[in-house]
């Protein structure tokens, strides 16, 4: 790219019937209802306004109507762009373009277009407001102890929200847009004196090259474009509705993308061990912090291993010592087990999309339900042993105590993966099936962090802290994997 400005493709023209002509065919005034053009006249200039109504704040652009309105013909004789500007438009964002082109994305992003007859510059007040809920804790994220407030879909709130916990001069928040139609605001937030400047650099070339019409579903469409590995049920970034658990992340030398209309930012670059880490085990003391972060390692292990494992000693009960012989089942049941596991795996998959979309009033009913289909009934007419509901009850609840819900969705594959090599290959395939997981996974990177660091590639110092809740005063140094500019904290 050069250096020299790029000159408009419609320059906006010195002569109000021209600019408005291009802007009411450009934005479909007449066409859609909610796209509103005003003709104006204030100290003897003609002007015309374009506006997107429900994405203004109408009570400020009434003041600044009664403010032109008190001004007669003499005062915009001379000078007239830098009086409206400086003088007579007294708002704080306000800006001016000669690019027709520029005045019809910011109109549709928001912002209202002032024209004046005469004038070669577009005036941009930018007095947006967009529906909003209010900053509520965010559901899959609960804490006990802790702030209650999160992201929500106005990106400029939730830049709010982040400077609020980063008062650093070096906190830095860069403007991108992306989708050749839907213009979609995200922001590249990081910390300029600890993050990798590479990286920076990386992920804003990477959201540079995303060639769509839209971003339909936020920020999980651009992890998708972002992440190079379409098909890879593993996530690449870590998702968070917290503020302090963003800023936690800032702080290491990760960097964050929000994107406008999405409560969710991405965390970048993250590993396999970012994904098991929860804020509640910050907010407790370290050595109950260290409990709870090796209870859910155990159940994340167990949501991914135990079934395959269940499954290899009840085919192969020659493989148990004597006194473990009761982990086998009592009744086999009329369907072979493999088939039992796949048919359970794929009824509690249903009942979760279910959950989704039932109403809360009929939680209850559902609940009732699922206990029936799933529960004694099932057992009693042959479908499941009791065993396979209690490993699988198991196993589900691991599922559940898996800190990222995108992580648990791909354990759950990887488990599916693992119970059909073991059906089929029996000892060879439960030890190859686990063998090709581990090093697929070591294969992968998040941008150029390896995914298993600091297990593959090992690092002593980072294994300890990922393995056990390290208490904050002991922690001396970033993540060196980051590569971070200020290694010390």
């Amino acid at each position: 790219m050069g250096t020299e400005k790029e000159k408009p493709r419609h320059p906006v023209s010195s002569k109000l019937e021209e600019n408005v002509s291009y802007l009411k065919d450009a934005l479909g005034v007449g066409k859609s209802f909610d796209v509103i053009k005003i003709d104006l006249e204030y100290a003897g200039k003609q002007m015309a306004m374009f506006l997107i109504d429900g994405l203004v704040k109408d009570d400020i652009l009434h003041l600044l109507m009664k403010f032109l309105a008190n001004q007669d013909e003499n005062t915009l004789k001379v000078d007239t762009l830098e009086k409206l500007l400086k003088t007579y438009i007294p708002y704080v964002e306000v800006e001016n373009t000669d690019d027709l082109d520029k005045v019809v994305d910011g109109v549709l992003a928001g912002p209202t277009a002032l024209i004046v007859d005469g004038l070669e510059k577009a005036i941009l007040i930018d007095a947006r407001t967009y529906p909003v809920r209010g900053p509520e804790e965010p559901d899959i994220e609960r804490v006990v102890r802790g702030a209650r407030d999160g992201y929500v879909e106005t990106i400029v709130f939730n830049t709010a929200l982040t400077r609020r916990r980063i008062r650093d001069r070096s906190l830095r928040m860069e403007y991108l847009q992306a989708g050749r139609r839907s213009k979609t605001d995200m922001v590249v937030c990081y910390i300029e004196d600890i993050a990798d400047p590479k990286h920076v650099e990386e992920v804003k070339e990477a959201i540079s090259k995303i060639d769509t019409d839209g971003l339909p579903m936020g920020e999980k469409t651009i992890e998708e474009f972002i992440s190079g590995r379409h098909w890879n049920p593993y996530p690449v970034v870590r998702y968070t509705e917290r503020p302090d658990t963003a800023a936690a992340h800032l702080y290491e030398g990760h960097i964050i993308i929000m994107v406008d209309g999405s409560p969710s930012v991405l965390i970048t670059p993250t590993t396999f061990w970012h994904h098991m880490q929860h804020a509640e085990e910050y907010r407790n003391s370290p050595s109950t912090g260290l409990y709870l972060r090796l209870v859910r390692y155990i159940g994340v292990w167990a949501s991914l291993f135990l079934l395959p494992l269940w499954y290899l000693f009840a085919v192969h009960p020659e493989l148990l010592p004597d006194n473990l012989k009761f982990i086998g089942p009592n009744d086999d049941g009329r369907l072979p087990l493999i088939l039992q596991f796949f048919l359970i795996e794929i009824g509690i998959d249903l009942l979760r999309m279910a959950a989704i979309h039932t109403p809360t009033s009929l939680a209850t009913a559902l609940g009732l339900v699922a206990a029936m289909l799933i529960g004694q009934v099932a057992v009693e007419v042959g479908l499941f042993t009791n065993e396979v509901i209690l490993y699988l009850a198991i196993a589900a609840i691991g599922t559940f105590s898996t800190p990222s819900y995108e992580m648990s969705l791909a354990n759950r594959l990887a488990r599916l993966f693992l119970l059909l090599v073991t059906s089929i290959f029996g000892v060879m395939g439960f030890v190859g099936g686990v063998t090709l997981w581990i090093l697929y996974l070591a294969r992968m990177k998040s941008f150029n962090v390896p995914y298993l660091w600091p297990f593959i590639p090992f690092d002593y110092r980072g294994f300890r802290d990922v393995l056990f809740r390290t208490p904050i005063p002991l922690k001396r140094n970033r993540p060196k994997i980051l590569h971070p500019r200020d290694p010390d904290k």
